[in-house]
């Protein structure tokens, strides 16, 4: 469906009517006072009624900056967004990781120059991304934080030629998000991952194959593969618990399979988290290779895909982003 294509309201879905009326919005400000930053915000047309953004998206533009709204309506509108927006001084993503995801790889399209500050508003489910970052969940403290504070360099992770900026997840975690309904993850929240993973437990598939990294490789089974930029995945799970967004490294960690008699000894090295761990190991390194003997599901930032082999490696300091003074994924402390 065309996104600029003008129709009846009555007849059409929700987030499209919900688009017109922020075009209209976007259009209705006046621009007496000099505008301070010219700001393009996408916003996921699933929350395109959410009052709260749409009365801060108006303060903001009342202290005199320029903010143009495009609202998604099918998947892979975000990215496209991205490439026709043009000059900006700063592209806000509003939804959830997928959302952000999708962005992340319009800005990854673009060359380094051209890529501009990135803020993020999460009105998602999970929001690992901000959550991780301590952005503020409360959407107008969220818009703020993006159009007053200062942009730092990030790293982006890249499988193959896709991009994640959170984490990605291999077999059994991937299965455990991809599927995870949104009947059930409305209903449940983030504790629906719990529940799903659960589930699939009871029927838990085996992956064999080669993990490669810089200085070993290893061969054998798992359920769970997760590389990340970020620390947490599925809802606020942190399996990354040392990782930082610019520090040019993936934090690796694999959990294989482990019998009933060695929970115990489990339970210690995830605690640990040693490279070394015979169930359970934790690696941080620019790139890891897996090569399975079959199809793997994989999950990045929360979108499905598929690889017969990949290569994962940290893109150091690739986009710039606005995240609060305080955010614990930096490895620097000064700003």
């Amino acid at each position: 469906m065309n996104q600029d294509r003008i129709l009846p309201v009555h007849n059409l879905h929700a987030p499209f009517a919900f688009a017109l009326t922020w075009i209209a919005l976007s259009k209705s400000v006046s621009g007496a006072r000099k505008m301070s930053r010219k700001v393009h915000l996408i916003l996921n047309g699933k929350v395109a009624g959410n009052d709260a953004l749409r009365a801060a998206v108006v303060r903001q533009r009342e202290d005199g900056h320029r903010i143009e709204v495009r609202v998604t309506w099918e998947k892979g509108d975000a990215r496209r967004f991205v490439s026709e927006i043009g000059e900006a001084d700063l592209l806000i993503a509003a939804g959830g990781d997928g959302t952000l995801n999708e962005v992340v790889h319009g800005l990854m399209d673009l060359s380094t120059n051209a890529r501009p500050v990135l803020g993020v508003v999460p009105l998602g489910t999970a929001n690992d991304f901000a959550t991780g970052c301590d952005i503020p969940r409360d959407p107008e403290k969220a818009l703020a934080l993006c159009v007053k504070d200062e942009a730092l360099p990030i790293d982006v992770g890249k499988a193959n030629e896709r991009w994640f900026l959170n984490a990605a997840s291999a077999g059994f975690g991937a299965r455990v998000t991809a599927t995870t309904s949104a009947d059930l993850k409305r209903l449940l929240g983030s504790a629906a991952y719990t529940v799903m993973g659960a589930i699939l437990a009871i029927n838990l598939h085996q992956y064999q194959g080669r993990v490669i990294l810089p200085d070993r490789e290893i061969i054998g089974s798992g359920p769970v593969a997760i590389i990340g930029n970020g620390r947490q995945t599925g809802g606020g799970v942190q399996v990354a618990p040392r990782a930082f967004i610019d520090d040019g490294l993936l934090d690796v960690l694999v959990i294989r399979h482990i019998p009933p008699t060695a929970l115990l000894t489990a339970a210690r090295e995830l605690q640990q988290l040693s490279p070394d761990g015979e169930y359970i190991s934790y690696w941080q390194t620019p790139w890891v290779e897996v090569h399975p003997e079959e199809v793997v599901p994989v999950n990045l930032d929360g979108e499905p895909a598929e690889f017969s082999s990949v290569r994962y490696e940290a893109v150091s300091k690739a986009i710039r982003v606005i995240v609060p003074p305080n955010c614990p994924l930096l490895s620097t402390t000064g700003r």
